[in-house]
């Protein structure tokens, strides 16, 4: 069968006519170029429309007695758009009645250009390298460090509700970690833990709970238990398993608010701790000997691992073992499992690659101002990280299963 012929539309017809046989990227993407002047032209053909239904509208309309409105020429107007500062005629009516809404009145930026400084921000870029690095010489839109801020200071409503927000009734795991920043307090640069919460719902997806600045300057469990009544006071009336790290008195804390939780401290927190004063020759050693107790299959192989381990290594560095034997009431429920949820529940990996991409941002900011610019910045950056999270956690629906033998009257999804 013969394809039919392609017939080339009318709009390839006026942009061959437009661009021509041999284009020059300058031709197009320039100052004067054809983008530029093609936008320019279609804002103000939809600015000439805007009035036209406005007119429309006030001559049809039955409570207007005054005299008839019409056009009264153009005033000039230069805002800032993708494509670099743009000179705009914009209509006028001659009874001051027309407010555009493409271009509203005190409005010097076209939309689509907060978006982009935004988005540059989000990825943890200074205002100046924002105003100098991006907008001047990618768009030529000559903006201000402080039109910059007002930008990115409007997304702080969006924030307070999203801290404030209701939280799904039962969480199956949350994971609880902190990471450090440095906030100007009282004039004085003051190194703050910002705690962060994240949780994976019944759904398997991952879900940033929300984020929470300490006053004091090393975490605490004290301001942990109130980050959880947080959590309890926002909806969220039961987490099946808590995965944290090994501070003293976590646990404690997770069980005031949440009594039913059972906590897991996180294994490869315990193994930084026991390699932290073994030497680096032997820390590959000790490592290795310390991978048969969280691999074993059964919890008696893992006791007798950790048995093997202290006759072994007790005599050279003894705290090692007291380490595991302190926090094992934590690690014993590991083994309820089977080893592929195992790998979800038995570290806090999920929150520390969250972490990760957080300083990926966060970095480029030595000082923060104020709180409030750690919560903007730190909400963006996340805004953007989440939008990887297309697909629930590996082994998801083996573990629910898990969940509905362990804790049949908490868990019946």
């Amino acid at each position: 069968m013969s394809r039919k012929k392609q017939v080339p539309n009318r709009v390839d017809e006026l942009l061959d006519e437009l661009i021509g046989e041999n284009p020059q990227p300058e031709d197009i993407l320039g100052e004067s170029g054809l983008l530029k002047q093609l936008s320019k032209r279609l804002v103000e053909r939809a600015l000439a429309g805007e009035l036209t239904h406005h007119l429309h509208q006030s001559s049809v309309d039955e409570r207007s007695h005054g005299p008839r409105n019409s056009r009264n020429g153009y005033s000039k107007k230069t805002v800032q758009t993708e494509q670099g500062e743009m000179d705009l005629s914009i209509p006028r009516d001659r009874c001051s009645e027309f407010e555009p809404v493409l271009v509203p009145k005190g409005q010097r930026r076209i939309a689509g250009l907060d978006e982009k400084i935004i988005a540059l921000y989000a990825r943890g870029m200074t205002t100046r390298d924002i105003r100098g690095s991006q907008l001047v010489e990618l768009y030529g839109a000559n903006i201000s460090e402080g039109l910059i801020s007002d930008v990115t200071n409007s997304v702080m409503e969006e924030v307070k509700d999203w801290r404030s927000r209701p939280l799904d009734e039962v969480y199956p795991i949350v994971y609880l970690d902190a990471l450090y920043v440095n906030i100007k307090v009282n004039g004085q640069v003051s190194k703050r833990a910002v705690y962060v919460a994240l949780a994976v719902t019944v759904e398997g997806n991952k879900e940033l709970l929300g984020l929470w600045i300490g006053a004091a300057e090393r975490e605490g469990a004290k301001f942990w238990l109130s980050v959880l009544t947080d959590l309890k006071n926002r909806g969220a009336q039961d987490i099946l398993i808590a995965c944290c790290d090994g501070l003293k008195g976590f646990p404690q804390a997770i069980e005031s608010v949440y009594p039913d939780t059972q906590v897991q401290v996180c294994i490869v927190h315990l193994i930084r701790n026991s390699l932290r004063h073994v030497p680096w020759k032997e820390s590959r050693a000790v490592a290795a000997d310390l991978k048969p107790i969280y691999q074993a299959a059964t919890l008696e192989e893992s006791e007798a691992a950790l048995d093997a381990f202290a006759n072994k290594w007790d005599q050279t560095y003894p705290g090692i073992s007291q380490i595991w034997i302190r926090h094992w009431d934590n690690i014993a429920p590991l083994f309820k499992y089977p080893m592929a949820i195992r790998k979800v529940i038995y570290t806090t990996n999920a929150i520390e690659s969250l972490n990760r991409s957080l300083r990926k941002v966060i970095k480029t900011k030595a000082v923060f101002p104020n709180e409030e610019s750690v919560y903007k910045l730190m909400f963006l950056a996340m805004r953007n990280i989440s939008k990887r999270w297309t697909r629930p956690i590996l082994n998801w629906k083996a573990a629910l299963s898990h969940f509905a033998i362990l804790f049949p009257t908490r868990f019946n999804y």
